[in-house]
């Protein structure tokens, strides 16, 4: 069943699976898969109850290319809570929708969600319930040496434009552990009254496999897939705790990329 010969890229420190049912759904699950390195492929799982039971109890991630009626009859003997069950996604045949259906927030099935979103073009569709969280976005950054801060300016604004933020929502602007002393980057921060955090290559590296893109390029430079993303991602999950999302992914101008990063935290009951 496993049409994968990389190496595995946890979700929550397991192998997702995806799972197509019809020749419509295996072509979208085949690019997919090839995007979400070291994933598993499984078209029509035979027999479909028993493996897809096992591999949930198992907790593995799961991504159904299928109608989400099939999905919760299937699961719902096995359901056990949102803070013990795995993250489930569902997407539709053209992969305009990708359901975070099981395990939205506790799970990280959001986060996820909007990673797989960002994968193949569509959207991310939350249902569970954040009257009580507050977002906190983080921007991560990359740059050619000796970048101005002026040009780091003009893309940040950009970036801010695209997300429909504004620069008084942003927490922190964050790069990898080469950059500390880049002084563009140090006199956009101070500029713009935020915190400057840098990462080294093996924290990024944890949260390669939530990338949109993975750079060849960047990583034979400077050992990472992508600096702006990762640093976005881990930036906004160390500010509240939990796991982040990617709310914009890198935006590319000729000497700089860019990314925010959005995760929650508890706020004041209204």
């Amino acid at each position: 069943m496993n049409e994968s010969d990389h190496q595995p890229a946890s979700v929550g420190g397991a192998v997702p699976i995806i799972i197509s049912l019809t020749d419509a759904g295996r072509i979208l699950a085949v690019r997919l898969q090839q995007q979400l390195s070291g994933s598993e492929h499984w078209h029509k799982p035979t027999p479909f109850t028993q493996q897809i039971r096992q591999a949930f109890v198992a907790q593995m991630p799961l991504i159904f290319v299928c109608a989400a009626g099939i999905v919760m009859r299937t699961l719902a003997p096995v359901l056990v809570s949102k803070r013990d069950d795995p993250p489930v996604l569902v997407m539709d045949e053209q992969g305009k929708f990708v359901i975070a259906l099981l395990s939205g927030h506790e799970g990280g099935a959001n986060a996820w969600a909007a990673n797989v979103a960002a994968l193949t073009g569509g959207e991310a569709v939350i249902t569970s319930s954040r009257d009580y969280l507050n977002p906190v976005y983080a921007v991560g950054m990359g740059c050619e040496r000796n970048c101005t801060a002026v040009h780091l300016q003009s893309l940040l604004a950009d970036c801010l434009v695209q997300a429909n933020l504004t620069l008084s929502q942003i927490a922190c602007i964050s790069s990898i552990d080469i950059k500390a002393d880049e002084q563009g980057l140090v006199q956009l921060a101070r500029d713009n009254n935020l915190p400057y955090h840098t990462y080294g290559t093996e924290r990024l590296s944890t949260v390669e496999h939530r990338l949109s893109v993975k750079s060849e390029y960047v990583y034979q430079t400077v050992g990472v897939y992508g600096v702006a993303e990762s640093a976005a991602l881990i930036a906004a999950g160390d500010l509240t705790g939990q796991e982040a999302e990617l709310l914009l992914t890198k935006v590319k101008s000729n000497r700089a990329t860019c990314a925010i990063a959005r995760t929650y935290q508890e706020g004041s009951d209204p």
